[in-house]
């Protein structure tokens, strides 16, 4: 063997033993693998999102969700269609039936739920003071164990005045609301409202993992809960782009109107080992 093919053979072999000991002794590191593909959809058929797998909230918080926003989510296609490839999530300024602003919010609520697996999207996100999207999921049980004892996993959540920023979190009984559990990924060199990201959780029995663009950037356990875990049952996911709230406060003189989030496509897979 030649001394360099020698060298390159105890590189590898070195770079293999420093990942192993870096998977064994950094929790961060565990990682399920989903890879077979249960659901996907590429919005690559405009008009209407595919009513197979997305149904609607239509109204205020008022009909019992919400966080003290101010938008009417509709279904119009000035707030919601897919166009050129990618969903269209649009919010205006707008008075409309009593709201200032209109938007969209789309759910798989008794279309798709499941349990475990990996989630992701890829999305561009909106900019600016007020703007307040997110990819996420509740437990397909909450008409009957009303939040936040359903349980809720937010892929993907962002304050648009904050372009650098996103926030994956967990809720459940005991740690929901502003003591949910949570990290922030802070993104390098570059902005979440200028090009795609993929947003992703792969979820098993004792973790939830959470990624940006395949860095896996956050896992809870069991463990980190500070309440019951919820986190063992079917879930369904949502997408919409609120506007103000107690997240992100209201849009102001130099919000820019109207804002839109695309979704490229929406991919779900099984877990290989259990369902």
């Amino acid at each position: 063997m030649k001394l360099e093919n020698r060298l390159h053979k105890v590189v590898a072999t070195i770079i293999l033993v420093v990942f192993m000991v870096a998977c064994e002794t950094e929790d961060t590191q565990r990682v399920v693998n989903f890879t077979q593909l249960v659901v996907a959809d590429e919005f690559n058929t405009d008009g209407a999102p595919n009513s197979n797998i997305w149904g609607f909230d239509i109204g205020t918080g008022e009909n019992g969700w919400g966080n003290n926003e101010l938008q009417y989510y509709t279904d119009r296609t000035s707030n919601v269609k897919v166009e050129n490839g990618v969903l269209v999530i649009t919010a205006q300024r707008e008075n409309f039936e009593g709201s200032a602003f209109t938007s969209a919010r789309l759910l798989t609520k008794d279309k798709f739920e499941q349990r475990y697996g990996r989630f992701e999207a890829r999305i561009r996100l909106p900019f600016g003071q007020g703007m307040w999207p997110a990819f996420w999921m509740l437990g397909a049980d909450i008409d009957e164990n009303p939040w936040p004892a359903a349980g809720e996993i937010d892929i993907m959540e962002y304050r648009g005045q904050n372009p650098t920023v996103l926030i994956g979190s967990v809720h459940g009984p005991g740690y929901s609301g502003g003591n949910a559990i949570s990290k922030e990924y802070i993104l390098e060199n570059d902005r979440f409202d200028t090009g795609f990201h993929v947003f992703g959780v792969e979820w098993g029995p004792e973790a939830v993992n959470f990624y940006v663009d395949d860095v896996l950037y956050n896992q809870i356990t069991r463990e980190d809960v500070t309440g019951e875990w919820v986190f063992d049952k079917p879930f369904f996911m949502l997408m919409n782009l609120a506007v103000g709230g107690s997240f992100v406060g209201s849009p102001n003189e130099e919000t820019i109107f109207p804002q839109s989030m695309l979704v490229d496509y929406v991919r779900v897979y099984e877990n290989t080992n259990e369902n």
